[in-house]
């Protein structure tokens, strides 16, 4: 299967509908954002970390566990360094034990992220959601900025419902159920959606209008 680029699968879903179109000038090219330098293991590790926590202190614990573990975050590392450490280093027993089961789920082959570039997106999903603490919308960000996915659509998630209803003008904004089939119009290019629409909150929150009037 070709490999599309970001910028081609911006251009293909702009020229689809005349509302992306209108996102697409207001907000200007979208790019992938840098993938962690821990690998695929790292980005996950960070998720869990940085759930329900406020940017900054997340940061602070995230680095601080980078430090207990003696620098790059890896399965092995994690494996090697014990609980009290950890927890010292300010992670709540929920998310140690989040991480610990994703480290040995890792290195006992339960979850394979090494074939995960190869394998479908339900696929991916359906092997990350049997560690703890990885729900479906942490399986779908992994899809959308580590292995930078173009077809994937988080309809559970706020900011992309409440972005297409911004811009589409649907109010109240469109419940999951509903957005699911909103989004087939523009397979298999709904990551560049998702995107936009959570671009499209961040204009309304700025003072401009997403919607095309």
């Amino acid at each position: 299967m070709t490999r599309v680029s970001l910028a081609n699968a911006v251009t293909d879903v702009a020229a689809r509908d005349p509302v992306l179109a209108n996102l697409v000038a207001l907000v200007g090219p979208i790019r992938h954002r840098p993938r962690n330098p821990d690998g695929h293991f790292g980005a996950l590790a960070r998720a869990i970390v940085f759930q329900q926590l406020a940017g900054p202190a997340a940061q602070a614990i995230h680095g601080r566990v980078e430090a207990a573990v003696g620098g790059d975050i890896s399965p092995e590392a994690l494996d090697a360094t014990p609980d009290d450490e950890l927890r010292a280093a300010g992670l709540s027993a929920n998310k140690l034990a989040s991480l610990r089961d994703l480290s040995a789920k890792v290195l006992d082959g339960t979850v394979d992220l090494d074939a995960s570039r190869a394998r479908s997106a339900d696929e991916v999903i359906a092997d990350l959601v049997t560690v703890r603490g990885i729900g479906r919308w942490t399986a779908e960000m992994y899809l959308m900025f580590e292995l930078r996915r173009l077809d994937v659509w988080p309809v559970d998630d706020l900011g992309v419902r409440q972005g297409y209803g911004l811009a589409w003008g649907i109010d109240p904004p469109p419940h999951p159920k509903d957005l699911v089939e909103l989004g087939e119009p523009f397979h298999p290019y709904r990551s560049v959606v998702a995107r936009y629409c959570w671009e499209a909150v961040a204009l309304f929150r700025g003072g401009t209008d997403p919607s095309l009037r």
